[in-house]
């Protein structure tokens, strides 16, 4: 297993290049299954969520071609099962984007019920469901796999009204309608990045989809898709973690390859903090020299402030002066990593839905347990921030999203470093 040692109180300064957006790059890799040709997909993220998508697509029948390390060649065309393996699909989250590609090719799918990250509480699929159904397609669970299948052998049009705004829901109706009969419609639709990079994906292979960034999505259905290239966006969120890191440590730090529009919701809050962000065609420049201030932070659907940097704000929040509140409004139970902020100084009062945080003057370098992936992230900005050394465990769960982040953060003069520990003495606490 392995841990990261992390020396803290160095302010970072250079440069980081952001790689291709995870989020995007999860459903985009499914969506290959639906196409009838080559897809040469670049700027992929070198992470194991990837490798996990890439590895499913072959146990499937693909073939998948590393060109270089950030783009892959895909050749869905040989595929005929509609079965993932179950090993594999359920350590990953974003497996469940297999079943609207594989019920949008095929008419019917069987995906192991999904894992990632667990924030203390149930991520329902039960959204993604409703469109399925809608469209057609009978879904049930059984043995851990969950079974969909068109009644038809074809999925029809619907029109879709999502009850609550999910990201996984809109991409994975998206996948299942763009070769269904007839024109269908997603209402209350999420507006993400990665939503509008997923339909220009598919819109590049011969979709026909009007509307995504906004609520409401039009897919009219078409009869087949064609290959061709496309390259994956920038990562918001590890663009943002790098800026938050910048926040707690100090330093002053080029953040380069971003779309400055979808930082502006970060950008915005980090500034309310006294952090300087002046902005450029593909670049931030991000520089913290005076004391941190408060602010008050509420996680909303994009273009509102991501719940997958609450985490990392949060971290930084408990260095500023004065009490800050931060609410949770897309996902439940997310505060866990919370006591291991504590065992580092940090004064949080967690209250439900809403984090009271009192800032300190410093954080101590403790060991630390990673819980899920931006989780993990906060508590590399806190131990990066700390006085003294810090040893962070379950890293594993970093490196589902967070591409080269010790070779990154080096680069930029922080002193961390990744150890291997034997595994029995991890579980001993001997590591």
């Amino acid at each position: 297993m392995t841990k990261y040692i992390v020396k803290g109180g160095t302010p970072l300064f250079g440069e980081v290049e952001i790689s291709g957006a995870k989020n995007a790059a999860v459903a985009i890799i499914p969506a290959a299954l639906l196409v009838d040709g080559v897809c040469r997909i670049e700027n992929i993220p070198q992470i194991s969520d990837v490798s996990l998508c890439l590895n499913i697509l072959e146990q499937l029948g693909a073939g998948v071609r590393s060109v270089n390390g950030h783009t892959v060649e895909i050749d869905c065309r040989r595929i005929r099962a509609t079965r993932t393996p179950y090993d594999l699909a359920r350590r990953i989250r974003a497996s469940t984007y297999f079943i609207g590609a594989l019920l949008g090719r095929f008419g019917q799918a069987e995906v192991a019920l999904p894992g990632g990250c667990n924030f203390g509480g149930v991520r329902p699929i039960d959204q993604h469901v409703k469109g399925f159904t809608a469209m057609g397609a009978k879904v049930t669970v059984e043995s851990g796999f969950i079974r969909a299948a068109a009644k038809t052998g074809r999925l029809h049009s619907a029109s879709v009204y999502l009850d609550v705004v999910s990201v996984g829901a809109t991409m994975n109706i998206m996948m299942a309608a763009v070769m269904a009969e007839g024109n269908t419609v997603i209402e209350n639709a999420a507006k993400e990045p990665h939503v509008v990079d997923l339909a220009n994906f598919l819109n590049s292979m011969g979709a026909n989809i009007r509307g995504a960034g906004t609520d409401t999505i039009k897919i009219r259905g078409v009869d087949r898709l064609t290959g061709g290239s496309y390259a994956i966006i920038p990562d918001q969120i590890e663009a943002g973690t790098y800026m938050a890191a910048v926040a707690a440590a100090g330093g002053q730090v080029l953040i380069k390859n971003i779309i400055p529009k979808h930082m502006d919701c970060i950008t915005a809050k980090l500034q309310e903090c006294g952090v300087e962000v002046e902005e450029h065609e593909d670049t931030l420049l991000v520089r913290r020299t005076e004391p941190l201030r408060k602010t008050n932070i509420k996680t909303l659907p994009y273009p509102g402030f991501p719940t997958d940097m609450q985490p990392q704000i949060t971290t930084v929040l408990s260095l500023a002066q004065g009490i800050s509140l931060v609410t949770e409004s897309v996902w439940g139970n997310r505060y866990r990593y919370v006591d291991e902020l504590r065992r580092m100084g940090a004064n949080i009062q967690v209250d439900d839905k809403t984090a009271i945080v009192e800032g300190v003057d410093h954080l101590s370098g403790a060991p630390i347990q990673a819980c899920d992936l931006r989780a993990g992230a906060a508590l590399v900005i806190a131990a990066l921030a700390a006085q003294g050394q810090s040893e962070i465990s379950c890293v594993h769960y970093i490196e589902r999203g967070y591409e080269n982040i010790v070779t990154k953060l080096r680069a930029l003069g922080a002193n961390i470093r990744a150890i291997e520990v034997p595994e029995d003495r991890e579980e001993l606490g001997l590591g």
